[in-house]
């Protein structure tokens, strides 16, 4: 039998007091003498009591809680975000509800819209791959609540953000390949129109510019965020009799596909083939070889932009821009 949860009522009526006396008790009111006060705090022990935070958001009509939407949540990248704001929030008093919205731009809305009426102080979000019409956050921002994105973002001119330092990871790594004889590099990204793509594919491209290697669009392939898709894309472009002799991958989804896309055609990495992916996880250090990796600082980035979420609860509107740096760090799949 699944047990009940006690409640300030019942702890009353062990006590003989009203329930106001009880929730002044546990706050350690002063309005409360301090043997009724031992009483309570003694008794709520004993009962296993365990405060409600979002019911007591909602009779004080001051809300601690704040909302976040990833678009994934079981990759290392979201968990480890997800986690950091966590930790900063907690800090601050607050509590944290997590809705995924599974990368539809439909859940990504309905998200929103039970976070609203969950009375939420603020969100922190990141756009589904294939959310292209900003109006759920338009009318966050004619609601008055406070929304900071991070990773994927939009609406700059009125929201803050937190992003990584993609372009110049991007770069630093494809220029890594280059150094280690690649001729043909391959980017294999998500949906052009999301803004982390177009910072790691300019980086990409920036390197070629500055080494004068030609820009083949064959070597540029951006599509949904899909192992599947993204395993079948590698395929096609290893199959080709000019193939690629390097890759940078987008994120570890795409990262891990074109890995296990080259090593199931019996392809040596990085003999063959050298491969750098934006990944996070301690994973990439656990696979044969070991993966060269762009790692993201997932967990500052979920600090910073709960930080920013907490200035905008507390009334500070102004707009911020806050770029954390990504840490390339070479491993076996690209050290030629």
């Amino acid at each position: 039998m699944k047990q009940r949860r006690i409640s300030l009522k019942d702890l009353a009526d062990q006590l003989g007091v009203s329930i106001a006396t009880v929730s002044r008790a546990l706050r350690n009111s002063h309005e409360v003498g301090a043997e009724m006060r031992a009483k309570v705090q003694d008794l709520a022990k004993k009962m296993n009591y365990r405060p409600n935070p979002f019911a007591q958001s909602l009779r004080s009509e001051a809300p601690r809680v704040i909302g976040v939407i990833v678009p994934n949540l079981v990759t290392h990248f979201y968990a480890a975000v997800l986690d950091g704001i966590e930790d900063y929030a907690s800090k601050m008093g607050y509590s944290v509800i997590s809705a995924n919205s599974h990368e539809s731009h439909i859940r990504e809305e309905q998200a929103v819209e039970n976070l609203i009426s969950m009375h939420v102080e603020g969100i922190i979000s990141c756009l589904a791959q294939d959310t292209v019409d900003y109006s759920h956050y338009e009318e966050l921002y004619k609601l008055g609540i406070p929304v900071v994105f991070f990773a994927r973002t939009c609406l700059p001119e009125k929201f803050s953000q937190v992003v990584a330092n993609g372009d110049v990871a991007a770069q630093e790594a494809t220029q890594h390949l280059i150094d280690g004889g690649g001729t043909r590099i391959a980017f294999i990204g998500g949906p052009n129109h999301l803004d982390a793509v177009k910072r790691r594919k300019h980086g990409y491209l920036e390197a070629l510019r500055e080494n004068k290697i030609p820009i083949s669009r064959d070597l540029v392939v951006c599509d949904r965020i899909d192992f599947d898709l993204a395993r079948t894309h590698t395929i096609e472009l290893l199959k080709r009799p000019d193939r690629p002799d390097a890759i940078l991958a987008f994120n570890d989804i795409i990262t891990y596909a074109a890995f296990d896309a080259i090593k199931s055609m019996g392809l040596r990495i990085p003999q063959d083939v050298s491969i750098i992916g934006f990944t996070e996880g301690d994973s990439a250090a656990f696979v044969t070889p070991k993966l060269s990796a762009i790692m993201d600082q997932a967990h500052e980035q979920g600090e910073r932009a709960a930080n920013l979420l907490m200035k905008a609860i507390h009334g500070d509107h102004n707009v911020y821009k806050e770029v954390v740096p990504m840490i390339l760090k070479i491993r076996e799949s690209s050290a030629r």
